[in-house]
């Protein structure tokens, strides 16, 4: 009896974590499929870490829709602006290993380097180049960097920077920027010796263990198993073109060119909450430089009434922030059509990334709050349809507010005999020459730096405004003429008030220099 007691009482022990831990499995699947089905996505994958170990991981779809090959842990995908935590650590790396220092002026290893304020490139540091203080308006100068592909180099970046006019004052305020952690990868291959890519690989990827990781040149046929982006056409997903045979090392990369696996991704997160997987990889100085308050940030009301939030700054390539208590390190990646999102609750060693290959900016967000506050608010058992809802009533409120594309059903193609007094090539300081020229009897806009920044001239009533060939709607622009007859002007503005920051039109001030060709 005795002994039939005990092994009752063992088998009740042993079977008590490991239902536990099924039906917490059970309930992470449901709220990916639950993101999966809500918002139509192609593909994902998703993985978690829990005090340190890899508890989960879920994959779903496919790398090109209808195609049949299959997402799995080792699929890579573009991860964005999560790659600027990595250029942060090759940074910190170096740092760490005396080749260069966080307040060093950039100058010191870039002379070319110019901002528009002579002041201002004197004093701006390489640590000023990972925390949004610059000046500069949200998302300045980015069509340099996309749409891709493009004919920009990072020398031309370099050099557009002078011709950026500020928003604000230097250390002054916070406003998300790209262009300056192009400026840190070449600080760093300055520094180094090295270039960029060689420095990546070097200092994260191999002393990692991040096999499937690529940035700068590289084959997709010789690695394989790549995810492909998506656009929506109305309820469908549509794959992208193919990567070509060979990847370009592109100018952005530093700012969001690497692509990484699931797994990848996990063991950079490892790595991150614990030390002791990679002792002297990087000290504890660096760790905490990376994840110091640098930058103050702006707390939305979203944040305070979702997530409690009473703090929000940037550190070295991460966002920083209170969560219904707990202490969040987190940052997100966008690109047309993929997205990610990585957050980190370093007390509990703790963690979620999602790598989507899908538009899916809401999806992204609903199924991030839904995997965390199983962590940090357990008791809600708020799921991704509960967030969805709320991020719905946002963008209802929003329309109601009037932040919404206007309608415009009277939109026609400019005729050749109404363009004749703005025809010619015409010219931007940082952005270069856009054609503005007859064809086949209307209009066309053809940039010649970025051919992707091409399409037909319309109007809708008096004003005109460019339908781009493969860009969607929401990435349409007004055109704007001021001026006289002897300096001529043009400005673009953004129609629709939701547009993606990274189309900055405000910062583009044309100069007619020329006639058609």
């Amino acid at each position: 009896m005795r002994l039939k007691f005990l092994l009752v009482i063992t088998a009740a022990f042993l079977s008590g974590p490991v239902l536990a831990a099924d039906a917490d499995n059970a309930r992470m699947d449901t709220l990916v499929d639950q993101a999966v089905q809500r918002y139509q996505l192609p593909g994902i994958a998703v993985g978690v870490i829990e005090n340190g170990k890899v508890v989960r991981r879920i994959t779903r779809g496919e790398l090109a829709v209808g195609e049949g090959a299959a997402i799995n842990d080792d699929t890579l995908f573009k991860i964005a602006s999560n790659t600027k935590a990595m250029t942060a650590a090759v940074l910190a790396r170096l740092v760490q290993a005396g080749t260069l220092r966080w307040d060093d002026p950039v100058t010191k290893h870039l002379p070319q380097f110019r901002m528009y304020d002579p002041w201002v490139t004197r004093n701006m540091q390489v640590r000023d180049l990972l925390i949004h203080n610059s000046g500069l308006g949200l998302g300045a100068g980015d069509l340099m960097l996309w749409p891709e592909p493009n004919h920009f180099d990072r020398n031309d970046i370099i050099a557009g920077l002078a011709h950026l006019k500020p928003t604000g004052g230097f250390r002054a305020d916070y406003a998300y920027d790209n262009l300056l952690y192009v400026v840190a990868g070449e600080v760093a291959a300055a520094a180094a010796g090295k270039p960029y890519s060689v420095l990546v690989r070097q200092e994260i990827f191999a002393p990692l263990g991040m096999q499937r990781c690529q940035v700068g040149e590289w084959s997709p046929s010789e690695v394989d198993n790549v995810a492909r982006p998506h656009y929506r056409d109305g309820k469908k997903n549509i794959a992208a073109a193919a990567d070509p045979a060979r990847v370009d090392d592109f100018p952005s990369m530093a700012a969001g060119g690497i692509r990484c696996s699931l797994n990848d991704m996990l063991r950079w997160m490892q790595v991150l909450l614990d030390p002791a997987q990679t002792p002297g990889w990087l000290d504890a100085t660096q760790r905490r430089a990376l994840w110091t308050a640098h930058m103050p940030m702006p707390i939305s009301q979203r944040l305070r009434e979702w997530d409690n939030t009473h703090f929000l700054a940037y550190g070295y390539g991460w966002r920083l922030s209170d969560m219904d208590g707990q202490w969040k390190v987190a940052h997100t990646g966008t690109l047309s059509g993929m997205y990610s999102s990585l957050a980190l609750l370093p007390d509990s060693k703790n963690g979620v990334v999602i790598l989507i290959n899908g538009e899916a900016e809401d999806a992204r967000t609903a199924l991030m709050q839904a995997m965390l506050k199983r962590y940090t608010a357990p008791a809600a058992h708020h799921d991704v349809l509960y967030y969805a809802q709320r991020i719905d009533h946002d963008a209802a409120q929003r329309r109601s507010a009037g932040h919404v594309r206007p309608a415009m059903p009277d939109r026609q193609p400019l005729k050749r005999d109404a363009s004749s007094r703005h025809n010619g090539i015409w010219r931007d300081a940082w952005f270069g020459d856009v054609q503005l020229c007859p064809h086949e009897g209307t209009l066309r806009f053809a940039s010649i730096k970025s051919p992707q920044m091409r399409g037909q001239v319309m109007h809708s009533g008096e004003r005109w405004f460019v339908a781009w060939e493969t860009q969607g709607e929401d990435a349409e622009a007004w055109l704007e003429f001021s001026g006289d007859a002897k300096h001529p002007v043009l400005r673009m503005r953004a129609i629709d008030p939701e547009i993606d920051f990274s189309y900055d039109y405000q910062d583009l001030e044309f100069q007619r220099i020329g006639d058609c060709p």
